[in-house]
């Protein structure tokens, strides 16, 4: 496994967007950690700070199909995937295809849709594929959802049920800039004229390649073990009304090799399931709380107190 190609991967994709999205390459790095692992991602942050923007720099970088779509409380499920329409100069029902196809979807503002159609979601996300009329459709490949919400508003919206939350590989948040950051970006040109300037910068041979590649990291035993206490611990957590699935554990195992390739080894160390673990475990616990910054609190705090696998000698 050439390791060069995956740091080069890297660095391509997160400079390119990074003249776009300043000081968030950590986010960025994570949301291609969620495409090449195939996996989809929700940004969570309250308005402005960023979330559409990068979404958008991401797939211009990236290349191939894009979709945006703006979730609100009017949108049907045939929206997303698409109907079934008579066309009378074939004399036949003729299928148009919906945003869905497009292969990198944004769905910006996903909790304003309701579950109805935020359920619509469901089969995409997890089988590639979607259902019309009794008739399945396979989706294009690379697809990957890039949903963004606000967590502070609760007017007008309709929460995320625990089985889409699920299906999301990281649930992300960029945060303010740092002031030097904020002065930099005040008085520079429109983000997109920015966007539209930016050139691809990978190729989908080399997407093809990591996306193929990253699972051939290993993953000690001891390495796996300490994965699978960390898992474990979210379900005996008290504080919990329940733990992470058997998918969450699969997700945090395929970040920490993709993170390790990025980072130059062909093998996975503890640090990099720490590094890992709260944006992967984090949503995918019911903790009973309303404020994600108390679970993700709980998560760290469980990674402070789970003894660390040293290397023997």
């Amino acid at each position: 496994m050439d390791i060069r190609r995956f740091q080069e991967y890297k660095d391509k994709v997160v400079s390119t967007v990074g003249q776009v999205i300043v000081g968030k390459d950590e986010a960025v790095e994570n949301v291609l950690i969620c495409f090449v692992c195939g996996g989809h991602v929700l940004l969570e942050d309250v308005p402005g700070t960023g979330k559409t923007m990068l979404l958008r720099a991401f797939a211009k970088t990236i290349g191939g199909g894009f979709g945006r779509v703006q979730f609100t409380p009017d949108l049907l499920p045939s929206d997303l995937t698409g109907i079934n329409f008579y066309d009378r100069k074939q004399d036949a029902f003729v299928f148009r295809e919906g945003p869905l196809f497009a292969g990198i979807i944004l769905a910006d503002e996903i909790n304003r849709a309701t579950p109805r159609t935020q359920s619509a979601l469901l089969e995409a996300m997890e089988e590639r594929q979607i259902s019309v009329d009794g008739e399945t459709h396979p989706l294009s490949e690379p697809f990957m959802v890039m949903a963004t919400q606000n967590p502070l508003e609760s007017y007008g919206v309709f929460p995320l049920p625990e089985a889409q939350l699920d299906r999301f590989f990281m649930r992300l948040s960029l945060g303010y800039m740092t002031r030097a950051q904020e002065l930099s970006v005040l008085g520079r040109e429109d983000a997109k004229v920015l966007i539209e300037a930016l050139p691809q910068a990978v190729t989908e041979e080399d997407s093809a390649f990591v996306k193929g590649a990253f699972r051939q990291v290993k993953v000690s035993e001891d390495c796996a073990g300490y994965l699978m206490d960390i898992v474990e611990a979210t379900r005996k957590e008290s504080r919990f009304v329940s733990g992470v699935s058997t998918r969450g554990a699969i997700a945090l195992h395929k970040a920490s090799q993709c993170k390790a390739a990025f980072a130059g080894r062909d093998y996975v160390i503890p640090e990099d399931i720490r590094a890992m673990a709260p944006a992967v475990l984090a949503h995918r616990i019911t903790a009973g709380l309303t404020k994600t910054e108390d679970v993700l609190a709980y998560v760290n705090g469980l990674l402070r107190k789970l003894p660390v696998p040293t290397e023997r000698l």
